[in-house]
């Protein structure tokens, strides 16, 4: 399912590249054809008027020397410049019939080419004209007179060859770009569904670690509700154990169902809870007071240095569920005769409490997991003091919720400390 996922957001990505580039790229061509179509109708007008102008001051005699060239003297005067020097061009003059009277040119070519090229403007006789001869690429204009015609000609292959020479860049880039956006594309488009996947791959491990936590208790209602009834004729108090079973496993399933109700509405919280500045101190030596007695019953001890005076804005009562659930965990994996330590600190421009306790500890393997819903690193230990490991996961999105950072760090056989950072509110 994620591979086709993946696959139609790569192909849609592509495509619209493609496209982007296609459009990109034609009007970079049309641009530059346009630009390139300009230059050359100038070129070849200034070619036109210094023919006509040379054909004036000649009287319109044939201006070509005995060996085919032009003579110098007639490139002085005439005035044409860097023109005769960028490109091949030359002049014929005709009569109305279009026979070749003259021809004004410096290079020496045969009477056949002159013929052939008078052919395509006698077929086209415009202003500026193309046409393709063994390989050279001409533009031309025709100028008719009061005698007959005269068409300048003059050489753009050069010209032609930049407009072909961009479509093979072009080509060869876009070839070049869209292997390398495939592969980019595709390690992204992996990347991007890989958040997706890990989400899907939780709420199916969710919905089965849920259906498995449920499946325990209503299977001991079941039985002693069986139990119940194959004993009809008894009394309540005779079966007030059956009873006391029943009683205790609805209330187990009354608080996983409460605490994964609390989880799903987390996601919304923050845009219904009140956030407002509150004395993260007070808060915490609160859940302390609480505590203490359940601490010290378990033969524990408790060891805190609270920095009075905190704040932070957020909801109270959820960090007291945050400190309340750690110091919870706390007790229930900690060591005979154990210690447990809470510390609330200002460091640089945070809050930071932190919730140490001695005993097994938590191996490296599972630190980062503990977090998750329904993980439980000793899963026979946490379900035999009524754990369902949602506690943590509990802690982690309220911590979030109030832009904070929640940890954990772990010596097995040591001390095992959670640690909570929050932005410490700005002093006004």
């Amino acid at each position: 399912m994620f591979n086709r996922l993946r696959n139609r957001f790569l192909l849609m990505n592509m495509v619209i590249i493609t496209i982007i580039m296609l459009v990109a790229f034609a009007s970079i061509y049309i641009i530059t054809y346009q630009n390139t179509k300009r230059d050359i109708d100038m070129e070849l007008h200034r070619v036109a008027d210094f023919y006509h102008k040379g054909d004036a001051m000649n009287g319109g005699k044939q201006r070509q020397g005995q060996d085919g060239s032009r003579p110098p003297q007639q490139m002085a005067d005439g005035g044409m410049g860097p023109f005769a020097e960028r490109s091949v061009s030359f002049a014929l003059r005709t009569d109305a019939s279009w026979n070749l009277v003259s021809t004004d040119s410096r290079y020496d070519m045969d009477d056949e080419f002159y013929a052939a090229v008078l052919k395509k403007a006698k077929g086209d006789p415009v202003d500026s004209g193309r046409f393709t001869l063994s390989d050279t690429r001409w533009a031309y204009s025709v100028e008719p007179g009061p005698s007959g015609y005269t068409v300048s000609y003059m050489d753009m292959t050069a010209q032609q060859k930049i407009l072909t020479n961009l479509v093979y860049t072009f080509s060869a880039v876009a070839l070049v770009m869209l292997a390398v956006i495939y592969g980019t594309s595709r390690y992204f488009a992996g990347r991007s569904i890989a958040p997706v996947r890990d989400a899907f791959d939780k709420q199916k491990r969710f919905i089965a670690d849920a259906s498995h936590e449920l499946k325990t208790p209503l299977a001991v209602i079941n039985t002693n509700a069986d139990v119940l009834l194959a004993n009809e004729g008894d009394t309540i108090a005779s079966q007030a154990k059956w009873l006391h079973h029943i009683k205790s496993e609805t209330e187990r399933m009354k608080t996983l169902t409460n605490d994964l109700l609390y989880l799903t509405e987390m996601e919304d919280a923050r845009a219904r809870t009140i956030f407002v500045p509150f004395d993260v101190s007070d808060a915490v030596e609160g859940v302390l007071l609480t505590m203490e007695a359940v601490i010290f019953e378990q033969d524990l001890a408790l060891a805190y240095d609270v920095e009075p005076g905190l704040t932070a804005v957020g909801s109270a009562e959820q960090l007291k569920q945050v400190v309340m659930i750690l110091l919870d965990n706390a007790v229930k994996y900690n060591e005979p005769k154990g210690e447990i330590s809470l510390t609330l600190k200002k460091q640089h421009h945070q809050i930071q409490l932190a919730v140490s306790n001695t005993g097994a500890g938590i191996p490296a393997e599972h630190v980062d997991r503990i977090f998750d819903r329904f993980y439980r690193a000793d899963a026979s230990r946490s379900r035999k003091q009524g754990g369902y490991g949602l506690g943590l996961a509990i802690a982690k999105s309220i911590v979030e919720q109030h832009r904070g950072r929640i940890s954990a760090k772990s010596a097995p056989g040591e001390r095992t400390t959670f640690t909570v950072t929050l932005p410490l509110e700005a002093k006004k």
